[in-house]
């Protein structure tokens, strides 16, 4: 299965970026191959549109499963269209919030923001 998390630091012991669409990198993880890699989040820097570039991205990438703190709803639209499962992080690292999705303790995220349009928070 290949999992994606918002992440601030290239690491596995980073925190869950609080922020899908603004996250400085994306973590990609494969639960069979244990291969992870990361990616720079290149949406981080555009004026809007920000979690649906950076939902296209996760998509294009064959992810199964998005391990994230909260979630706009027009990416949750290109998630939920790409058939990736959006669940809700704890707090904690990266690496802590795998092991809990492995381990069938975080449930689906089942609130989406609006979103910002441009206003980051």
């Amino acid at each position: 299965m290949r999992i994606a998390i918002p992440v601030d630091e290239k690491d596995l012991e980073a925190n869950v970026s609080a922020n899908f669409g603004r996250a400085p990198y994306f973590l990609f993880h494969n639960s069979v191959t244990e291969e992870t890699y990361y990616l720079d989040n290149t949406a981080v820097a555009t004026q809007g549109g920000a979690g649906v570039r950076a939902a296209q991205v996760i998509a294009d990438h064959g992810v199964n499963a998005l391990l994230v703190p909260r979630c706009g709803e027009n990416a949750e639209n290109v998630l939920r269209n790409a058939e990736v499962f959006i669940y809700k992080t704890n707090p904690g690292t990266a690496k802590q919030n795998i092991d809990a999705f492995l381990a069938d303790k975080l449930v689906l995220l089942s609130e989406f923001h609006q979103g910002f349009h441009g206003h980051a928070k």
